[in-house]
């Protein structure tokens, strides 16, 4: 039997027929939660589960009556794009109390409900394991009390939960990232970058406060996506004396030139005491100590609110879809689950392992052992703040190693967002490092013609928030101009090459360790940073700049779908970027709800065409009179988006009418999104440390003499972890011809966009996420 048979097998195995799934959210709301509460209706009703919405949280468990009520497929369209939670959220006393969860066990029996599925914070999660733990005791006094026969406890006598953690403040050990973070870290960043400019208007200093309750997550990616001076976290209190530091950093960049100030507070910071900092501390010694304009801003519940992001839209489609699996294969014998993200993957850990952990943070910030509160904040964490200790303070030149090593740094291929902060984290990590840095105009065209100068510390200040590529970037493969680039690196002695950019950058990588047996000169350490919008770089799960993409599509999408709503029965069909690779489209897709997604890497025919055309036909019997298509550029030479568009409009002649959309540049999108300019300064920032540890390497006789497979890599996302690859070995995962990786994690995710569209499809669950425990003792980095 062939693994797709096996897995379809599995699939169809995990019949929900018969089960009750209850999906209500709790606690605090976050952007995102709705994504996740539509993917649990849709998997739960696909499956052949009834799926019941619990509104406002526990209290309408609580409550019951209409509270908890059967969800149709049509009653979660239009919900995607909403930020907050449609089904409500309350915090709820009466829970709390035995009484309370009397109520609640019995209202969920009423309708056969034994399936939970949580999204909000630890108190909502934790409360929902108690209940589990309590379950058959409730159901005992509920028969003892007359409320429910004998059989009814015996049908009911098991209740299964799932968590999914919804929470902006990323404050929940166990994941990378909960719902809604990504969504107020782009509130965050778009009021930052509106405040820089008046900001370098006036010459001011600015203080703003995030939110984040007692966790520095949503302060410190803020403070790392704009490249503020100074940010204050409570897991990592600054050192005493911050005060007279923080002033002379702030009194140093205006010395050099800067206009503007911009000091991060998290809104539970603390000094080394406990005691707390708050924004008008801050404010009060800048202006005593410096006499800078100085002004606060309290971003508050703006934070909470808007549309939420793609990255949140697409992990809360994840983590429900997995939720549902959860639940159907649970048994008496698992404990409750919630469902994480780990790098790229899903995964589901034990609930209370989780709590217990996020529990352990306080205990441990309590007890001023701030090391390890860093430490059980887990890794990600970890590495924001690592990264942003790196980049934020420059040390006087007398203090800084000199290696006399010369890094240069340069863009390859098209524009794409985010290139910047990974050009300033790695000249500046460079500087730390005692390197001199070289920065290459227009890439490797650029290079031959000798474009090539020292790039300094203040060269790079403001970069993170600028969209395109400030070096300049041309397609040109250096295969042509060997010697005129060899003769390069000798006038200018480089003894390391930063390439950041797509597949053009990795192919210059591959043809410049290819010439090493011709041209000693490049002999040195190289490494590749994916940076494209489509995402089609050998070796990565993510690229640079794709998240940005992403956005726009998904933004356009959504005004798109607007305009729809006014005019009823319309089918738009919208063209993306992307190349041979279907990225874009495919997971643009799953984030704005849509019916159909063409791309090359699943070849398609007219009778798929015309099944689409029949499926969007009966959709518009329903409640839901508008239709969504997107096809990636080049999924078939002969089905165009012309011919597509003309197909559905004379298919669909009576039924509805379409109207089509070339996206176009737009896609490469303005400001970068707070993942690229996260992504692009991490993954710089570490290519920069692979790079110092390999030129010592092969520093030997007074020269650098590196030839090796391991000396010219990719670094990329894998899976779960950052990996340096050798180009070399990358060469048999690669299409050429069509410019994609032979295989691709993302396809994975095609399914689940059918699924939530209503068609039937199989879906590997071979990958999905098998239950694991929270490490707390992570094993040293390895390369």
């Amino acid at each position: 039997m062939t693994k797709r048979q096996d897995t379809k097998k599995f699939f169809e195995n995990l019949s929900g027929a018969g089960k009750s799934i209850g999906v209500l959210t709790s606690g605090g709301d976050a952007q995102g939660m709705n994504a996740a509460v539509r993917a649990v209706v849709r998997m739960g009703i696909y499956v052949g589960a009834k799926v019941y919405f619990v509104h406002e949280g526990y209290q309408g468990m609580v409550d019951g009556g209409d509270n908890i009520e059967e969800a149709s497929w049509e009653s979660v369209s239009s919900m995607l794009q909403v930020g907050g939670t449609v089904i409500g959220s309350a915090r709820c006393k009466e829970f709390r109390s035995h009484e309370g969860r009397l109520k609640a066990a019995h209202h969920l029996v009423q309708r056969d409900i034994t399936n939970l599925c949580v999204i909000g914070g630890d108190g909502s999660l934790t409360g929902a394991n108690l209940f589990r733990e309590e379950w058959s005791g409730l159901l005992e006094e509920l028969v003892q009390q007359g409320l429910i026969d004998e059989q009814a406890a015996q049908n009911n006598s098991e209740l299964h939960i799932v968590g999914m953690v919804g929470s902006i403040d990323n404050d929940f050990c166990g994941t990378d990232m909960t719902i809604g973070t990504d969504s107020a870290l782009h509130r965050i960043i778009e009021v930052v970058d509106a405040i820089m400019t008046t900001a370098q208007s006036h010459q001011r200093t600015f203080v703003l406060e995030v939110m984040g309750r007692h966790c520095g997550y949503l302060a410190l990616v803020s403070a790392l996506a704009c490249g503020a001076d100074w940010v204050l976290i409570p897991e990592m209190p600054p050192e005493d004396g911050w005060e007279e530091q923080m002033c002379q950093k702030l009194s140093e960049s205006r010395s050099r030139g800067s206009r503007l100030n911009i000091i991060i507070v998290a809104e539970g910071a603390i000094d080394r005491q406990g005691k707390a900092i708050t924004v008008n501390n801050v404010k009060d010694l800048v202006v005593s100590c410096l006499g800078f304009d100085t002004r606060v801003t309290i971003l508050g519940h703006v934070q909470r609110g808007g549309t939420p992001s793609a990255f949140d839209r697409i992990l809360a489609s994840r983590m429900g879809v997995e939720a549902v699996l959860a639940l159907l294969e649970a048994s008496a014998s698992t404990p409750a689950c919630v469902v994480s993200l780990c790098g790229n993957q899903a995964v589901r850990l034990p609930l209370m392992e989780c709590v217990q952990m996020t529990q352990d943070v306080q205990k441990a910030m309590d007890e001023k052992n701030f090391e390890e509160a860093v430490r059980l904040r887990g890794r990600s964490f970890e590495n924001n703040l690592n990264t942003y200790k790196l980049l934020s303070y420059r040390k006087a030149d007398s203090e800084l190693p000199n290696s006399s090593f010369n890094v240069a740094v340069l863009n390859v291929g098209a524009p794409a967002a985010g290139m910047n902060a990974a050009v300033r984290s790695a000249v500046r990590v460079g500087i730390t490092e005692g390197h001199k840095m070289f920065a290459v105009n227009d890439g490797f065209e650029g290079f031959y013609k000798g474009q090539i100068k020292e790039i300094k510390w203040g060269d790079v200040g403001g970069w993170t928030g600028q969209g395109g590529s400030i070096l300049g970037t041309k397609r040109t493969l250096p295969a042509k101009h060997l010697d005129k680039i060899a003769e390069q690196i000798r006038i200018h002695n480089i003894n390391a090459l930063l390439v950041i950019g797509g597949f053009e950058a990795f192919e210059c990588l591959l043809q410049l360790y290819e010439a090493r047996t011709s041209h000693e000169d490049f002999c040195i350490p190289m490494c590749v940073l994916p940076a494209t919008i489509s995402n089609n770089v050998p070796g990565t799960d993510l690229s640079i700049g794709a998240d940005t993409s992403l956005n726009a599509i998904v933004e356009t999408c959504d005004r798109i779908k607007q305009s729809a709503s006014g005019t009823k029965r319309r089918v738009f069909i919208i063209e993306t970027m992307g190349g041979y690779c279907g990225y874009l489209a495919s997971v643009g897709g799953l984030a704005a709800g849509a019916d159909a997604v063409y791309i090359y890497e699943e070849p398609f025919d007219i009778r798929d065409l015309q099944s689409n055309v029949e499926h969007l036909t009966e959709k518009m019997k329903t409640g839901i009179q508008r239709g969504l298509v997107l096809r990636n550029e080049n999924s078939n030479e002969n089905f165009t988006t012309d011919f597509i568009y003309q197909l559905y409009s004379e298919e669909g002649k009576g039924v509805f009418d379409c109207r089509k959309n070339v996206l176009g540049h737009m896609q490469q999108g303005g400001a970068p999104s707070p993942f690229d300019r996260n992504f692009g300064t991490k993954i710089a920032a570490k290519a920069i440390q692979w790079i110092s540890r390999k030129l010592k390497e092969s520093y030997k006789e007074g020269k650098v003499f590196a030839n090796t497979e391991d000396t010219a890599c990719l670094l990329g996302m894998r899976r779960r972890a950052m990996v340096f690859q050798p180009v070399v070995q990358l060469k048999d995962q690669t299409d050429f011809v069509h410019r994609i990786p032979k295989e691709q994690w993302w396809l994975k995710l095609r399914p689940l966009m059918k699924i939530l569209a209503k068609y039937k499809t199989s879906y590997d669950v071979s990958d999905s996420g098998q239950l694991e425990h929270v490490t707390r003792v992570r094993p040293k980095k390895v390369d």
